[in-house]
């Protein structure tokens, strides 16, 4: 539940709200106008502040202004009367989360309030998670960082910046999803999206809806338009895991996303473009693939800009340990069990094992 300020001049409406929210578990507070409500907010971070367009002394723009300035998170919400429609959709142009018209159902507003809420608590965990993406991809952090993977983090120090594709071969758990995070998360693209796509995991049709969305009616069960990973991708960076498990027409669409960074949805006709850097990944042979005619070859060079090649565990050992300490770390923590260390016959045990699942 949230932490909600109700301003309005008109006592019978604000104390209404206020009850309902009140008894829909929400934290309340209460402005009679303008003034009152810029002093509450002076005091006090609220999740969501109602506030009426229209009211005696500082108006619901002042509120809305001062509530961006001080809590630039805080989600506003303007009640107007129809004369006044055209103000509020000014005011969501500078900042405000929405606007509801009077008269209206209480149901409607508990509605915004709880979606305006909920947008909220995704801005946090966005934040949240761009904050520690940015620590597990730091390279210093990375372990490995200082033994096997030295010399593919440092192709990936010299790339990521670029708009370069980049192909990351290598066996199953070598590390390549951690490569391609790295990369995007080192580049010019870190603050908008990294998307994953793990193109063995759905059948041709489904793959391509996938990657390109649909309209509405494209095919059976697409009840409404669906937007695909390189339109939630633009700005940023599309990864393609397994992509030698690509059909050839995927292969072609693929291919001419690569070249003139436009597509049409499933079912629609309208040309889309977009500004993707695309990273791939595979454990098969492209190069055998394109000698059998199983790959095309002009999609193979080019993915193949930059190719990375993850060494597989059994031959980076000296990174075993540093591994190890690693998972000890984050099991002993989720399971709540103290353990100190690896014993030396641990050590011995896990460096003579070939580790033919890699880091899985």
């Amino acid at each position: 539940m949230g932490r909600i300020l109700v301003a309005d001049d008109h006592d019978l409406l604000r104390r209404g709200i206020v009850r309902a929210l009140t008894e829909a578990q929400h934290d309340v507070d209460e402005a009679a106008n303008g003034n009152v409500a810029i002093e509450k907010l002076q005091d006090t971070q609220y999740d969501v502040v109602l506030s009426d367009l229209k009211m005696g002394g500082s108006d619901g723009l002042d509120v809305l202004r001062t509530a961006k300035t001080l809590h630039p998170a805080t989600a506003v919400i303007l009640m107007t009367a129809f004369g006044s429609v055209n103000t509020a959709v000014e005011a969501m142009k500078i900042g405000a989360f929405d606007y509801v018209q009077k008269p209206f159902e209480i149901e409607e507003m508990e509605l915004k309030v709880n979606k305006a809420i909920e947008h909220r608590r995704l801005q946090h965990e966005v934040e949240y998670l761009r904050h520690t993406q940015g620590d597990i991809y730091d390279f210093d952090r990375i372990v490995g960082a200082n033994g096997g993977l030295q010399s593919v983090l440092g192709i990936v120090r010299k790339v990521a910046k670029s708009n370069a594709t980049v192909l990351v071969r290598g066996e199953t758990g070598t590390g390549k999803e951690l490569i391609a995070g790295a990369t995007h998360h080192n580049s010019l693209r870190a603050s908008r999206n990294f998307v994953k796509v793990n193109c063995a995991a759905l059948q041709e049709n489904l793959l391509e809806s996938e990657l390109f969305g649909h309209e509405k009616g494209a095919f059976t069960g697409a009840d409404k338009q669906r937007i695909g990973r390189f339109e939630q991708a633009d700005g940023g960076t599309l990864f393609l895991d397994e992509v030698g498990d690509m059909s050839p027409n995927t292969q072609a669409k693929i291919l001419r996303v690569l070249q003139e960074h436009e597509f049409e949805r499933l079912g629609g006709t309208r040309t889309l473009r977009v500004d993707v850097r695309v990273i791939t990944a595979t454990n098969r042979n492209l190069a055998h693939m394109v000698a059998h005619g199983q790959f095309r070859e002009d999609l193979y060079y080019r993915l193949n800009v930059v190719s990375i090649d993850m060494p597989p565990l059994r031959e980076r050992k000296e990174d075993i340990r540093e591994l190890a300490s690693f998972f000890l770390r984050r099991f002993s923590g989720e399971l709540k069990k103290r353990i100190e260390g690896l014993s030396p016959d641990a050590v011995k045990l896990l460096m003579r094992y070939n580790w033919p699942g890699n880091i899985r």
